[in-house]
């Protein structure tokens, strides 16, 4: 689609009307929040936050019974409830690009923008449900995939590896940072490279505080202000008849967007329209969205880190439920922002667009200083949320996989929380310059967010492999990962010199390249790793994994009976692959095939289209806020009697020790939190 020649009224009929001639929605003088608010937002917010998350930390620690211990620390003590579980998947998964990037395609391509981006990173986490259950059956004592990787491969493959997810922490830390820095320049004026620096820095005293536990109590607090600000919007556009910016219902929106398709038509859609699944471009998108965002879940240690944390019988739940609750977030955020754009006629440009100023434009078109308020605050929490989890993740990969494995095989659980927060902090001022870099450079969202399946899609496959099938050998999962890159990076650079005859950061950003770099990656490197494994297998016995050693006693690391015995776990198993499979191929195939005969939708299938977008929002909503309050109620109200009571809880270490001399005897129990002690599988049995 062209740039914008200037604005023009094509509408009429109480649109905003803007300078004819005006081509910059956030030009010169434009801000709608003052500079003092952007940086109260970028550095009160998170001064704010990180007393509040640490406090209840805290809290938990004195009145709820939890033990700080290393173990804890990293694996926030295995015992996550479903709940909870999917509220981090949705905060983790919830990045600047999940919020801007999904408006962008859908002010680009129609409605097929949204819905390819939210099924295309949906079913990534429906089928990583069934990797998280093999966690739990195969290496419950494990704390990072790498210790998996080694376990099975070796120090080669464990090198290998550790390069691809450091990198895959890199990209996705540098795609957050990048958008949020983006949007609050553009609404408050704050210097992009303060912002891009503050931003992760806002995070890392309350993740270096409280570890994963604190990341998943901050989850909540941010997911909730994410669909709250969801809801407002989607129906602020879709029914609000007071409205006065020329929408407020769905009716209007679908005249609007007719308008819109003759005057601005997009290429390669069915009659131009805005409202038809039968684009080319937003296919490609899609099939570009389904493969790079297998790198950035299968390869990612906070997916994994989700996993050991859960609880066993509800790490499939948590998945399952996190899955299709983040779908709403792109999906009724970008339908009702991105179309919302189209539909008001706004003068944005595509630079705009790719820098992910749709949503901002929108907001404060809607709501004024306030819109714009609510969507930086929201953007903020998305932000910090993923920021937080990608920080643990790191430290969770520098401290077990290079400190513990090749500097000190023999260090202490404290030494272990020493070096973690070491770690945290270390990255989060890394993370930071590296945002800067980038932008230096000139890589928007938008071209990072295509690039990573070229960079990390080849890791995929031998990654899910070490899991799941124990023919695959070392040399089969390291040619196919490098195999897969090399492969990816040649196709990437010479389909741009081909389609363009020159290779620049353009045209290396185009749909094309792309999307034939990120299908190399992970196809080259899935053959590769199955033809090296068949013609040398491993037959790897999965006994072993459960010998990955603790660093400290935590009983919750070991299965026990009822719902979270191996046999419930194999059942659950068979249950995951059938739901996570059926349900993938439902978003991916059959919903888009079943709206290809509609072509361009009429007024009514246009009002059941919004209408399910709108009503999946409101149930992710309710779900992601309300479940995790209900099933931690128990330990909430033990909280409070207890800090009401003014009674410190009593440490459950002694519940710990007593389930150490059932298996190992009195000796070994006089030994927990002072030497690395070996998993034992049958510790509760």
């Amino acid at each position: 689609m062209a740039e914008c020649y200037g604005w023009k009224d094509v509408l009429g009929g109480g649109a905003p009307q803007f300078t004819p001639g005006q081509c910059e929605f956030f030009g010169p003088g434009s801000r709608a929040l003052s500079e003092a608010l952007g940086w109260v937002i970028v550095v009160a917010f998170g001064a704010l936050f990180t007393l509040l998350t640490s406090g209840i930390v805290f809290l938990d620690y004195k009145y709820g019974g939890t033990n700080h211990t290393s173990e804890q620390f990293s694996t926030a003590g295995r015992t996550v409830k479903a709940g909870l579980t999917a509220c981090d998947i949705v905060s983790k998964w919830t990045w600047a690009a999940t919020l801007l990037q999904s408006a962008n395609v859908a002010y680009k391509y129609g409605v097929s923008g949204p819905f390819w981006y939210a099924s295309g990173a949906t079913i990534q986490v429906l089928l990583f449900a069934v990797l998280a259950v093999e966690v739990k059956r195969k290496a419950p004592t494990t704390h990072t995939v790498l210790e998996i990787v080694k376990a099975r491969w070796g120090t080669t493959a464990h090198i290998v590896f550790l390069v691809f997810c450091m990198l895959t922490n890199i990209i996705v830390t540098s795609m957050l940072i990048l958008g949020g820095a983006a949007v609050v320049e553009a609404l408050s004026g704050v210097n992009i490279y303060a912002g891009a620096f503050l931003i992760p820095v806002g995070v890392m005293l309350y993740t270096a505080h409280g570890g994963l536990k604190a990341t998943y109590m901050a989850a909540w607090g941010h997911v909730a202000v994410i669909y709250i600000a969801l809801v407002v919007f989607g129906f602020m556009i879709f029914a609000n008849p007071a409205s006065k910016v020329g929408l407020g219902s769905i009716s209007k929106v679908y005249d609007n967007l007719t308008t819109m398709s003759k005057v601005f038509p997009v290429a390669h859609n069915k009659e131009g329209s805005y409202m038809t699944m039968m684009s080319l471009d937003g296919l490609v998108f899609g099939i570009i969205n389904v493969i790079g965002n297998f790198g950035t879940v299968f390869v990612d240690q906070a997916y994994w880190q989700s996993a050991i944390a859960a609880k066993p019988s509800a790490t499939y739940k948590g998945y399952l439920l996190g899955g299709l609750c983040w779908f709403a977030v792109p999906f009724s955020m970008a339908t009702a922002m991105g179309l919302g754009a189209r539909a008001m006629n706004l003068p944005i440009t595509i630079t705009e667009s790719n820098k992910g100023l749709v949503p901002p434009a929108v907001a404060t078109m809607l709501l004024g200083a306030g819109g714009a308020f609510l969507m930086v605050f929201q953007l903020w929490m998305a932000v910090t949320a993923s920021g937080s989890a990608e920080q643990i993740a790191v430290s969770s990969l520098i401290s077990y996989d290079v400190y513990r494995t090749y500097i000190n095989p023999k260090a202490t659980g404290k030494q272990m929380i020493l070096a973690a927060r070491c770690v945290v902090i270390a990255y989060g001022i890394l993370s930071g310059v590296l945002a800067i870099v980038l932008l230096k450079i000139g890589l928007s969202l938008g071209w990072v967010y295509l690039f990573m399946g070229v960079c990390v899609g080849s890791a995929v496959v031998p990654i899910a492999f070490s899991i799941t099938w124990a023919k695959c050998s070392a040399v089969g999962a390291v040619s196919g990962a490098v195999g897969g890159l090399i492969g990816s990076v040649i196709t990437w650079v010479c389909t741009a010199k081909g389609l363009t005859g020159e290779v620049t950061i353009d045209t290396l950003g185009g749909d094309y390249p792309m999307l034939a770099g990120n299908l190399v990656a992970i196809l080259l490197s899935g053959l590769i790793c199955t033809v090296v494994s068949l013609i040398k297998p491993q037959n790897f016995d999965w006994a072993n994994l459960a010998e990955i050693p603790l660093v400290e006693e935590d009983p919750n690391a070991y299965l026990s009976d009822g719902n979270d015995s191996p046999e419930a776990l194999t059942k659950a198993l068979k249950w995951t692959w059938l739901t996570g499979g059926g349900l993938s191929i439902l978003l991916v195939i059959l919903w888009p095939v079943l709206a290809l005969p509609a072509g361009v939708f009429n007024k009514a299938y246009f009002h059941m289209w919004v209408i399910i977008a709108l009503i999946w929002g409101l149930a992710a909503s309710f779900v992601c806020i309300c479940f995790p309050i209900w099933e931690s109620r128990v330990h909430i109200g033990k909280i409070m009697t207890q800090l009401l009571s003014c009674s410190p809880s009593e440490s459950n270490q002694e519940a710990f020790t007593d389930t150490v001399k059932k298996v190992r005897g009195a000796d070994a129990a006089a030994e927990v939190d002072q030497t690395s002690v070996k998993a034992v599988p049958e510790m509760t049995k």
